[in-house]
């Protein structure tokens, strides 16, 4: 006579060390503030977009051919630098960055003074390959100090840092441009717009002086061993490995090349929000960056929606789809076609902020789960940084076709036509999302 045998208990998970969270929290927060300076010394052009074309008489395909250069020379250095960053480190990976961005966003700024359209390109361009050694080291770092399990979550963590930069610039750039009262006491005139680099600049300087002094790469570098046992991506605790071990294992997976793909479509969407919805204001609605209280309203909800669409999303995917990001994904692509199509029947300048706010939050969830949280659990803590790479590459290729192409159809079709392009991207995102939203696993060799 047979007997059926209990299920076995899941074996718990070890407690984790005492002053091991709070020394967690310290390095992804110095990590992450650094990222933030990253953004505000990227989100300054979109601010600064308006009054470089009235000043120097440039066309919307002029500007949009300034951040064409800074896209493609992102997506390129995400593939090289997401590379380069699984070997060095990804410490040294965000200090060279930060060094790169403070150093160009000086040299934009006082290239000014001369106004030459390619000057201004070739700077930007520099600018975006430079910046692009903070993801992958961003990614790097926090792989190795986060269990498997929470990554969806830490990716929502990873989209709050960055729409905090995106918050600082949208409240402390159009003060720099319109003029504030620092403190209650302090009268700060108007400012010309090359401020609006080199302020950023010197932010990014202090935090990466910071960054150097307090950050390590793992858990390991001081003292923490065995976090997460039975976790095979935590059981090595060397977080370098060989180069073409990396490009082999990455490039050869199927996964990567659709999330890749997708991501394409969601920079395109993304950056069409974010580099234009000031001049959208300020041309369509002839709105004042000062003194307008829908501008000041839409560039707070933006980053704060944006927030809450990453970390909402994966915390989603980790809690209710087992870590899978695809079909969180191809939701709320699907949520987002919907909105932008409701977007292009309004004619208000209330319904305009109710929609930017809306396609923010839906972008900017795929954003976190596409780049950080797929990339981590395609790379693992060894080619995280490369998978990220590979991943938000395309992001930023997606968004430089894009751009050019909006700056084209603002300049030929106008202001109309604006929501009505982003509507095939979206779509584009979500077939790709459904084609894998079955998998299991985006590890090479799991198919199921």
């Amino acid at each position: 006579m047979s007997s059926v045998l209990p299920p076995a208990s899941p074996v718990p998970t070890p407690p984790l060390p005492p002053g091991f969270r709070a020394r967690r929290g310290l390095n992804w927060a110095v990590v992450g503030l650094t990222y933030t300076s990253f953004y505000l010394c990227r989100y300054n052009f979109s601010y600064a977009n308006k009054a470089i074309k009235d000043e120097l008489g440039f066309t919307n395909l002029d500007m949009s051919q300034i951040l064409f250069w800074n896209f493609v020379a992102y997506g390129c250095g995400q593939i090289i630098n997401g590379l380069l960053t699984d070997r060095i480190g990804g410490k040294k990976a965000m200090l060279i960055g930060a060094a790169g961005t403070v150093t160009v966003n000086l040299l934009f700024g006082a290239a000014s003074f001369w106004g030459l359209l390619s000057l201004f390109a070739l700077l930007w361009g520099l600018n975006g390959y430079l910046q692009s050694f903070g993801a992958p080291g961003f990614i790097k770092i926090n792989s190795a100090w986060f269990s498997e399990k929470g990554r969806g979550t830490f990716a929502g963590i990873f989209g709050f840092m960055i729409n905090l930069g995106r918050f600082v610039a949208n409240k402390l750039l159009p003060a720099l441009l319109a003029g504030f009262v620092f403190l209650g006491m302090w009268h700060v005139p108007p400012q010309h717009w090359r401020w609006l680099f080199w302020i950023p600049a010197a932010v990014a300087a202090i935090v990466a002086v910071v960054l150097a002094i307090v950050v390590k790469d793992t858990p390991e570098e001081i003292g923490y061993r065995n976090l997460f046992p039975g976790e095979a991506d935590h059981a090595d605790q060397d977080v370098r490995t060989d180069i073409r071990v990396v490009f082999k294992t990455v490039v050869t997976n199927h996964a990567v090349w659709v999330m890749a793909s997708a991501y394409a479509c969601t920079g395109a969407v993304r950056q069409s929000v974010d580099q234009w919805f000031p001049t959208y204001f300020q041309e369509v609605h002839h709105l004042n960056m000062k003194d307008s209280g829908q501008f000041q309203f839409v560039g707070f909800m933006i980053p704060f929606v944006a927030s809450a669409g990453s970390l909402l999303s994966g915390w989603i995917s980790d809690r209710f789809f087992q870590s899978r990001r695809a079909p969180v994904a191809m939701g709320i692509y699907a949520i987002e076609v919907v909105v932008i199509g409701c977007a292009t029947q309004i004619h208000s300048v209330n319904w305009a902020v109710f929609f930017f706010v809306l396609i923010s939050f839906t972008v900017n969830s795929t954003h976190s789960l596409l780049g950080p949280a797929a990339a981590m659990d395609i790379g693992g803590r060894k080619m995280a940084a490369f998978a990220s790479g590979v991943i938000d590459a395309f992001q930023y290729f997606g968004a430089a076709v894009a751009i050019w192409g909006l700056g084209w159809v603002l300049d030929h079709k106008g202001w109309s036509w604006y929501f009505g392009y982003m509507i095939p991207f979206g779509v584009v995102g979500g077939v790709l999302m459904y084609s894998i939203a079955h998998r299991t696993s985006l590890k090479k060799g799991h198919r199921q």
